[in-house]
């Protein structure tokens, strides 16, 4: 293969900053947004990419489809509420929700470390069937690796998901526009924190479970009914702070939204601060964040509560028109800051 003589090889990503891979550069904070803005997007850089969505929306034969992947590597395998099969699927079918996508079949890809179990591996696999036949979807085609033992911490799983879009809205972070109302369809931080719970052995009067649900369903509601949505973001890695912060940077607006309008449950909360951690930054696995018009707001919102997985919806704030990519939080006092995403890692392996 020839090289081009004035061919200069270059990694636009600073890598004499950080001459190896961190955790915190998979935490959904400021790390991982500059691994994924200055490496993976320059590199692969197409329209597709671009978007910076949770999937990609393409048209084939006239019909315009969502497809996209993720890996799931949750510590323990089993968590309240859930477990990594369940997860693996709630995960891939929300992502095609956040598209205005119905979620149709995925893939799944297994790397198993050698000596686990056959029953957890049984497990796994049962509950990740249960979960997709609960989502309406189906595992249409998958992949299995073994691996050393020592060499891959008890099972990975990837999947990828294909969906259908039934709808002509153009629903992305570049279609936020200012005047819009913000959304949350339910408290904030329960995945996270659950996890954390059981590694860290804290005991609560009422044991925290994951919010890990299919959100598919509501979101296709919303969209029957002909509410406008600009934007869907659904609250993994980095919590509803990095969600309303990639917004913002996106649309190229400023984002406010009020402390006391957000829902976070009292032991999550009390979790947080045994913890030190900030709720808002704590992922959910459950929830999403919609960006409408303001008009639309009231109407969403009755349709969200009406859904045993959004009873707990509620609007926490509203996209300026002022031309700044920052988000400003009010605090309970009525002070106002900035809110901003996480430097390091607060959460390593919640998903």
């Amino acid at each position: 293969m020839s090289i081009p003589p004035n061919f200069t090889p270059s990694c636009p990503f600073p890598i004499q900053d950080y001459p190896q891979v961190l955790l915190a550069h998979g935490g959904g904070g400021k790390l991982m947004h500059q691994l994924i803005s200055k490496l993976f997007l320059p590199t692969f850089r197409n329209p597709f990419l671009e978007s910076q969505h949770d999937a990609s929306v393409f048209e084939i034969g006239g019909q315009r489809l969502a497809f996209t992947t993720d890996s799931y590597v949750v510590k323990p395998l089993f968590f309240p509420g859930g477990d990594l099969g369940s997860l693996a699927v709630h995960g891939t079918v929300n992502d095609l929700a956040m598209a205005g996508a119905r979620p149709l079949y995925l893939s799944a890809g297994y790397i198993i470390e050698e000596g686990l179990p056959m029953e957890t591996l049984w497990q796994i696999v049962s509950s990740m069937q249960q979960a997709a036949q609960n989502a309406g979807v189906q595992i249409i085609t998958g992949d299995t690796k073994v691996v050393d033992k020592g060499k891959g911490d008890g099972l990975f799983i990837n999947t990828a998901g294909i969906g259908i879009l039934e709808h002509t809205q153009k629903i992305a972070p570049q279609s936020v526009q200012a005047g819009d109302a913000i959304l949350v369809s339910g408290d904030v931080g329960r995945h996270g924190m659950a996890i954390m719970a059981v590694r860290e052995g804290l005991a609560f009067e009422s044991a925290i479970e994951s919010d890990s649900a299919p959100v598919a369903d509501i979101v296709l509601q919303l969209l029957r009914a002909g509410i406008e949505m600009h934007c869907l973001r659904d609250l993994t890695r980095g919590g509803l702070t990095s969600v309303l912060n990639e917004i913002a940077e996106a649309a190229n607006l400023a984002i406010h939204v009020e402390e006391k309008l957000i829902p976070v449950r009292e032991d999550v909360r009390a979790a947080c601060e045994v913890l030190g951690l900030d709720p808002f930054q704590v992922a959910c696995e459950g929830r999403f964040a919609a960006f409408l018009p303001e008009q639309e707001a009231g109407r969403a919102l009755e349709i969200l509560r009406a859904h045993p997985s959004a009873a707990g919806a509620c609007r926490i704030g509203q996209v300026s028109d002022e031309r700044a990519a920052k988000v400003l939080i009010k605090s309970t006092i009525g002070a106002q800051r900035i809110l901003d995403m996480s430097s390091g890692e607060q959460l390593p392996r919640i998903c």
